[in-house]
């Protein structure tokens, strides 16, 4: 018997999660529609709008189901598709032709690959950005099914795990990050909170000091050290608000830790 992470190729399943991306959802599926040999897509069983009826019109296979949180939503995506491969698509995303071309290339060569990392070109209101780790951003979303879960534990920002070693693609996803400024904010916010879970859950401690350092060291880092400072004065703006939420992220974790301290005084 074939071992299941060097099986035959087969067709490549696109999987996408997704809730109330109307929006969006219409031109990523048109993105990879000459090249899905199917399109699962996995609809929040909150999603109120048009979504799941724009991916039937599509001929996607579309399931409706609870949320689990993303690593847990992407597991569930992996069990119900049927290629060998999988590429995992957001709904703001787009497989621009040249990157479509190279994905073919790459899943009919014998590279005993388990998976592929993908550069990604995120635009910010409308500009294409140059640093400050949102540039090449390789996402691992090109991933042999057999081969590959996600760590529940992590709430946000998950990366699969993979049975064996990953390659580079060379051409770009991509992602239309942030049209406006409410949409930056509320999405930064829900990762913040997500994260600071994610640490609770791993008892990392939560000093006063943190509520300086942490910010800081977030601004120096993406502004210099990932050079955010080559997108001007919109570079300046978000590496600011990137070092903003981490004062976010560690205020809800202190509030996470006094109020589990303050039920164990309780008892």
């Amino acid at each position: 018997m074939t071992p299941p992470c060097t099986e035959p190729l087969a067709a490549l399943s696109v999987a996408i999660i997704a809730r109330n991306e109307e929006r969006h959802i219409n031109g990523a599926l048109a993105s990879v529609a000459d090249l899905a040999g199917e399109i699962v897509a996995v609809i929040d069983h909150r999603s109120s709008d048009a979504t799941a009826d724009i991916c039937r019109a599509f001929g996607a296979r579309v399931h409706i189901e609870p949320w689990r949180g993303f690593p847990a939503q992407r597991n569930r995506a992996l069990d119900l598709c049927t290629g060998t491969w999988v590429l995992f698509l957001d709904a703001d995303e787009r497989v621009p032709p040249d990157l479509a071309a190279e994905i073919r290339a790459a899943l009919t060569g014998e590279s005993g690959m388990a998976g592929f990392w993908i550069p990604r070109y995120n635009l910010f209101f409308g500009q294409r950005l140059r640093g400050g780790g949102w540039y090449p951003d390789h996402q691992l979303r090109l991933m042999r099914r057999a081969c590959a879960r996600y760590d529940e534990s992590r709430l946000v920002h998950e990366v699969a795990a993979l049975d064996g070693p990953s390659g580079t693609l060379r051409h770009h996803l991509l992602h239309l990050n942030i049209e406006h400024l409410d949409e930056l904010w509320r999405k930064q916010r829900a990762y913040a909170i997500q994260e600071a879970h994610t640490l609770f859950t791993a008892r990392a401690p939560v000093r006063w000091r943190t509520f300086i350092g942490a910010p800081a060291r977030e601004f120096y880092r993406r502004f210099v050290t990932l050079r955010g400072y080559r997108d001007g004065a919109l570079g300046l703006f978000l590496c600011a608000t990137m070092a903003y939420f981490e004062v976010v992220k560690y205020v809800h974790l202190k509030g996470l830790t006094t109020f589990k301290h303050s039920l164990q005084l309780q008892r």
